[in-house]
């Protein structure tokens, strides 16, 4: 049988406040789990506080997002399951965003956590799990959030694609598509002011729900016979 026992996870995006939640709550399980993030301070406060393996990433370095993953699988001796919660907002009507700010949010929201699963795909074991936050915007795009909106579109379809990808190894892919939540995420936007949104959901109990939904998976593939976890079929004794 293949068993789990202490599954070992990398956070990408874990000075965010989305990202610490996770990691308290898959640490509070008894995860082992591996930190990424951009805010160099924070990091270094999360690892003293947590006991974790930390690393700097720069979304605008996508050889070392790619990167990620691997480091995270040698420092934990193993890797189960990446989550990626790296995210920028950004407002604008589309014809008037400026092509920086449209780059960068593309980079952040889009490219960066592809190039963190595209490492994790062949590191992360069988019956692992792969996991990125997209956010509601994908099925209801505002007016004002043309290029941010994208952005996350652009991943989530991407999502779905390695999803049937790997869906061979019984790794399952995770598209959060979280509400809108009380984090100030909006607030903090790099252009232009928000919409009118809907009322805040509590981030706490949205992020525990996706990492119940993360080791759940993990949990039910401790359980399958080795055949079933690595895609091959079990050859019966003749």
């Amino acid at each position: 049988m293949n068993s789990i026992n202490v599954p070992r996870v990398l956070v990408v995006g874990a000075t965010g406040e989305l990202g610490t939640l996770a990691v308290d709550d898959l640490i509070g399980r008894g995860a082992e789990v591996a930190l990424c993030g951009r805010d160099q301070g924070r990091l270094a406060a999360l690892a003293e506080r947590t006991g974790c393996p930390a690393r700097h990433i720069d979304a605008y370095d996508l050889d070392d997002c790619a990167a990620a993953a691997p480091w995270a699988a040698s420092s934990l001796g193993t890797l189960d399951g990446v989550l990626v919660t790296v995210g920028v907002a950004g407002f604008g009507h589309a014809a008037a965003v400026p092509n920086a700010v449209a780059e960068h949010l593309m980079t952040v929201n889009a490219l960066c956590p592809m190039a963190v699963l595209r490492g994790a795909a062949s590191t992360v074991g069988a019956g692992g799990v792969l996991a990125a936050v997209t956010g509601a915007i994908v099925d209801g795009p505002l007016r004002g959030t043309a290029d941010y909106a994208a952005a996350k579109a652009a991943l989530s379809c991407w999502l779905g694609v390695m999803a049937r990808e790997v869906r061979r190894r019984q790794v399952a892919v995770i598209d959060a598509r979280l509400p809108h939540m009380a984090t100030g995420f909006a607030g903090r936007a790099i252009a232009g002011r928000p919409p009118s949104l809907a009322r805040a959901a509590d981030p706490a109990r949205e992020i525990a729900a996706l990492v119940d939904e993360m080791v759940g998976h993990l949990d039910r593939a401790s359980d399958l016979p080795v055949a079933a976890v690595t895609g091959k079929r079990a050859v019966k004794d003749r």
